[in-house]
């Protein structure tokens, strides 16, 4: 039997090893992706990750939609004949585009129905989870709603950040896309229904409401730094200006402060007063500068030794 000829749809990293895995063992006939966008202080234009990567193994053609209504794409991509989308980390696809191939599926990095939307990682280390996936399923034109294909359970570490998770799980969306397509090859996939009476939402994390609220358990705060970890970012108030926390660890030992966002310095250690327990900041970003390890950071810091973070209304925006 002949490879089906597949065209991939992607954006970022993450959909980088699912890429690479297809290209390597199937071919691409074709890569959808989004528009070159500016970044960079000089906002000058810049690839996404899987435009650059395609570019490298040698793929063409690579499709930089404005739309995924044009209908110039929709006859490009009916003309390339394609027996499977494979879709990573993307836009939805309209009907128009998901009838074209004999089979269009989603690499989704969670255990559906459980969080369905655009951030489920973020959201299962927020939420506390300690085990997490990837999963397989028919793409339609509710989000995350389609028949499951293939699911894989994985561990998530106590501590784990969302960037951490997503390198961790994605090589696993490589593999199980890989087997889809072996097993629609082979003719033994048994697509099964979602239960949406579990389903649950990720939605897309914003800066606006990545503010600390520091009137929680070490643990459950932890998490929201972690799940915000590195995008957007979760942030606190020094001395008016944001304070990006990139990373923090559960205090081994109680201490006689007790305020929700106080901070201290003990044994060289910054240290923040929750409702319940305290954190130790371990990666930090002050406003025009990068992310730096916290004892970077306090070897040349000369302000105060304590202070108390400003705890921010969720739907209030902070400079």
């Amino acid at each position: 039997m002949s490879a089906p000829r597949i065209v991939f749809f992607g954006t970022p990293e993450f959909a980088i090893p699912t890429l690479e895995r297809l290209h390597r063992e199937w071919g691409i006939a074709a890569v959808v992706t989004l528009p070159d966008a500016p970044a960079g202080r000089g906002r000058t234009l810049r690839p996404p990750p899987v435009k650059r990567i395609a570019q490298q193994l040698g793929i063409a053609p690579i499709l930089q939609p404005a739309s995924l209504r044009d209908e110039t794409l929709a006859a490009t991509l009916a003309g390339i004949g394609a027996d499977i989308f494979c879709v990573v980390a993307f836009r939805i696809l309209p009907r128009s585009l998901l009838e074209l191939p004999a089979l269009a599926f989603n690499v989704h990095p969670s255990l559906l129905p459980k969080y369905r939307g655009p951030a489920p990682i973020a959201h299962a280390i927020i939420a506390g989870e300690r085990e997490t996936g990837v999963t397989t399923f028919v793409l339609s034109e509710r989000v995350d709603a389609g028949m499951i294909l293939l699911q894989e359970r994985v561990p998530l570490p106590d501590g784990i950040t969302a960037g951490e998770a997503a390198a961790l799980l994605a090589p696993l969306g490589a593999e199980l896309a890989s087997r889809t397509i072996a097993a629609w090859q082979a003719g033994i996939l048994r697509p099964q229904p979602q239960d949406d009476t579990c389903a649950t939402a990720a939605p897309k994390l914003h800066p606006e409401t990545a503010g600390v609220d520091w009137n929680g358990d070490a643990r459950t705060v932890r998490n929201f730094i972690h799940g915000h970890s590195p995008d957007p970012g979760a942030w606190t108030l020094l001395d008016g200006v944001r304070l990006k926390i990139y990373r923090a660890r559960i205090a081994d030992e109680e201490t006689e402060h007790s305020t929700p966002g106080q901070w201290f310095m003990l044994d060289n250690q910054w240290q923040v007063c929750c409702r319940r327990g305290t954190l130790v900041l371990e990666q930090v970003q002050l406003p025009g500068r990068r992310s730096l390890p916290v004892e970077v950071l306090l070897r040349g810091w000369r302000g105060a030794r304590e202070g108390t973070f400003a705890v921010p209304s969720p739907t209030t925006v902070h400079p």
